[in-house]
């Protein structure tokens, strides 16, 4: 099997987004390098190898740790594998109390969704910039809007991503480099303690999405151009109007009731 000149790395490849992201930029023709600490993307490695015919490589690592960026870096550059599309895709879902968190998942929740993908954006941003030519995208979420409680630290990490591409896409483009912030709405990936009835529901109406309709939108807004975008638009829309309207004392007053 003939080398891949140019490689599409992808973080958090071992489920969800992440496995579509693998099949779609390898239905593209890129070489992958595909990332996480679950031991299964092997398993999504040799799958992608046989029905597309491209070269796949994995590495096993947390990514939740201060030094994970450069290490992988290091990595890319001793194995000689030059990146040229980098999607910032591991995450963990986290609706909790912040104060219900321990230190050490804080921590690590900080590291995984500001940290690594910032300084992965860093470095490999640079060597995409002398390249003159080079694609980013980073994973955010519709929650990177929404203050509310359970959501803290969650959200937050959501809304430094979405601040942080903006600024690169600005500064990267006049250079070649594609730079774009994905918010993803409600995605069927199984990260939802709902009913499969209710996610059928979602899916019927468009409020829920799949992975692989995501993906699609995404990448293709990525190698368009666009500075970002929002899956499903509408219904994430909607949403963000209506809880934007909802007054703090309102909000305390539904975490009073438990109603949310």
């Amino acid at each position: 099997m003939a080398k891949q000149p140019f490689y599409a790395l992808i973080t958090g490849a071992a489920t969800g987004m992440g496995v579509e992201y693998s099949r779609q930029l390898a239905a593209r023709g890129y070489g992958l390098l595909l990332v996480d600490i679950n031991p299964a993307v092997e398993q999504v490695a040799r799958q992608v190898t046989e029905q597309y015919g491209v070269q796949v490589r994995t590495h096993l690592m947390d990514l939740g740790t201060p030094d994970a960026a450069e290490e992988l870096y290091g990595f890319c550059h001793q194995e000689n594998l030059p990146v040229e599309v980098l999607i910032n895709n591991a995450g963990v879902y986290h609706d909790t109390d912040i104060l219900n968190d321990s230190v050490a998942f804080t921590r690590t929740i900080l590291h995984l969704h500001v940290t690594t993908p910032a300084m992965l954006c860093r470095l490999f941003g640079e060597d995409m910039r002398q390249r003159g030519k080079g694609y980013i995208l980073n994973v955010s979420s519709i929650t990177a809007h929404i203050a509310v409680q359970r959501l803290g630290t969650y959200g937050s990490t959501k809304a430094f991503l979405s601040a942080f591409t903006r600024s690169l896409h600005i500064e990267l483009k006049d250079y070649g480099v594609r730079v774009l912030a994905v918010h993803p709405g409600a995605v069927d990936t199984g990260l939802y303690s709902i009913p499969r009835w209710l996610t059928k529901a979602g899916l019927a109406t468009g409020f829920i999405v799949t992975p692989r309709y995501l993906v699609r939108r995404a990448l293709g807004a990525l190698f368009a151009g666009c500075p970002s975008v929002t899956v499903p638009w509408l219904w994430s829309k909607l949403l963000l109007l209506v809880v934007g309207c909802i007054p703090t004392v309102i909000l305390r007053l539904i975490r009073k009731t438990k109603l949310f």
